[in-house]
């Protein structure tokens, strides 16, 4: 007997959602936003204790909230929101039945147990081992037994969107390849998979360690697999992020990509070279050959790199020629500035996009040249580079797209208007000064892990440039900026699913197993645009504005990198 599933149509694009799968995108957004709640309270206190002016916490109780701060945003807030993306983009987009329902509500609940239980082991006092958690420093068996159970949660969730990928294709819901948003989803799933099988290899005996039951860990061996982890942990959110920007290009603009196979390409070097970016943690350990540092830090960061300025051009570019087709010819920028600014979809995407290429993407390239990465590894310049990657970066793209979903996932209005048109500028331009300015302090030498950056009180005590203190008050009040935003960002998404005004939709369709999705209707603007195919910008100069940005990247990269090179001469100066 065949069992009914149950699709509901968004009237205003035209999306459909199948009931379990839109139950769990709910879940999932929501224990997300928890997550970034509790990461932001500890971010705060991180930063009131970096500030010399106001020192706020004790060695210990830095190093503790510093550690819930990593965790709680690098993993849990992002990778949470990451589930509810895949779902999104496989069964929302494909138009079919989400794939084992209950596999994906299992792990759900893996993930909420994992998260519970190693924030649990932070909180308790004896697991500040920080995001890295090295070798010989011990943390507590929870904290290790939570990272696993949430990693075994997550990759259920990457499962059940591969097979969700099988349902629509095996039941016709799309025909061809897949979309190129749900490409992207599906270039950070498989990089997912490899990211957790690198964590269980190091995680699963550390946490038998942790126990008593193996006696000892190699802490070269540890760093060695665990940054295999713990960077490409990172590279699952860019892809996931850059997969944002598409589909944000096309709800907003009705915008196609300049070259799909293009952009298909840039994916797939991602799944090839992204993860190797991880090597710039371990240039100094004598673990690994020179010749793999160098192969790592040149040719396989060269195709990393060419991936991602492919989509840093396709993405404007893309937009660029939907605005000039509707008139916006006029100069070079005439499109971006009739861009809808005032909507935080358009704005918090656009802010991702410059500030992940500018600041991260210029700052990642410096940090991932060997010889550079020496002198500025320990210092304030690493958290810099990743607050301008994973926060501008994946964190605002994130957030953009909440502004989309709250109507048409959780079918509730958006409360507070108004802040939230300003919520992407405040926490976007605040958060690209507090990674600019802590950069900065990094590259005058302020160590990144020191609990008192003045080091007041020690033996031998340093005193840092007089720029370098300047710099630290202000990535400080920068920082309080971010936070204000991502504050403005909390209150408008609780205040918006719980309490905003209900969105009147039309009810579910029973639908057969069989038939994989919901009774045709009219395809709506936003659907067909952000699952549709299409190139444009064949021949000639289509997208000269964005050429032109490019071209502002490309010679601000070049004079900063030989800027380092200058500091780095200055470091070993010949006799």
């Amino acid at each position: 007997m065949a069992l009914n599933r149950m699709f509901r149509t968004c009237p205003a694009t035209g999306l459909k959602f199948h009931e379990p799968a839109e139950a769990l995108m709910k879940a999932n957004a929501v224990a997300a936003v928890v997550s970034l709640l509790v990461g932001g309270v500890l971010a705060l206190l991180v930063l009131l204790t970096r500030w010399p002016a106001v020192h706020l916490l004790p060695a210990d109780w830095f190093y503790l909230v510093l550690t819930g701060h990593g965790i709680d945003m690098l993993i849990f807030w992002i990778i949470f929101f990451e589930i509810a993306v895949l779902y999104f983009c496989s069964s929302t987009l494909l138009r079919c039945r989400l794939a084992t329902p209950k596999m994906a509500w299992l792990g759900f609940w893996l993930m909420i147990l994992g998260a519970l239980m190693n924030n649990f082991a932070v909180f308790k006092g004896d697991s500040s081992v920080m995001f890295t958690s090295y070798v010989p420093m011990g943390a507590h068996p929870a904290f290790y037994l939570g990272l696993i159970l949430f990693a075994v949660g997550a990759l259920i969730g990457c499962f059940v969107f591969l097979g969700t990928l099988v349902v629509g294709k095996a039941e016709g819901t799309y025909n061809g390849s897949i979309p190129l948003v749900t490409f992207g989803a599906l270039t950070a799933c498989i990089i997912a998979v490899f990211t957790i099988a690198a964590g269980a290899i190091i995680l699963i005996p550390t946490f038998l360690w942790s126990v008593g039951l193996i006696a000892h860990i190699d802490s070269l061996m540890y760093r060695t697999v665990w940054w295999a982890f713990g960077h490409s942990s990172q590279q699952v959110n860019v892809s996931a992020h850059v997969a944002v920007w598409y589909a944000i290009a096309a709800i907003v603009f009705g915008a196609k990509p300049l070259s799909e196979k293009v952009s298909r390409g840039a994916f797939f070097l991602y799944i090839l070279f992204l993860q190797l970016a991880s090597a710039h943690h371990i240039l100094v350990d004598p673990g690994v050959s020179s010749n793999w540092k160098i192969f790592n830090t040149s040719y396989a960061m060269y195709l990393a790199v060419l991936a991602s300025m492919v989509h840093g051009l396709t993405v404007p570019g893309s937009i660029e020629v939907a605005q000039r087709a509707k008139g916006f010819t006029k100069g070079l920028f005439e499109w971006l500035r009739k861009a809808p600014w005032g909507n935080p979809v358009f704005s918090g995407m656009f802010m991702s996009l410059i500030g992940f290429g500018f600041l991260g993407g210029i700052s990642g390239v410096v940090l991932g040249t060997e010889q550079l990465n020496i002198i500025m590894h320990n210092t304030l310049y690493v958290p810099g580079h990743f607050h301008a990657t994973v926060v501008i970066g994946t964190t605002l793209a994130f957030m953009a797209l909440t502004y989309f979903l709250i109507p048409v996932l959780f079918r509730r209005e958006v409360m507070f208007p108004k802040l939230a048109q300003w919520q992407p500028y405040l926490f976007g331009i605040g958060m690209s000064a507090f990674a600019l300015f802590m950069m900065g302090a990094g590259t005058l030498g302020v160590p990144r892990r020191h609990w008192d950056i003045t080091m007041a009180g020690n033996l031998m005590p340093h005193e840092w440039p007089g720029t370098a203190y300047l710099m630290i008050g202000l990535f400080a009040i920068s920082g309080l900026v971010a936070v204000a935003g991502g504050a403005a960002y909390l209150l408008i998404t609780v205040g918006s699913v719980f309490f905003g005004k209900r969105i009147e939709t039309p009810g579910y369709q029973p639908v057969r197993v069989a038939e994989g999705r919901a009774a045709p209707v009219p395809a709506q603007p936003v659907a067909a645009a952000i699952t549709g195919h299409g190139n444009v910008g064949v021949g000639g100069m289509v997208a000269p504005g964005t050429f032109a940005l490019a071209m502002v990247l490309l010679v601000s990269f070049v004079l900063y990198y030989f800027v380092n090179w200058k500091y780095l001469s200055q470091v070993w100066p010949l006799k």
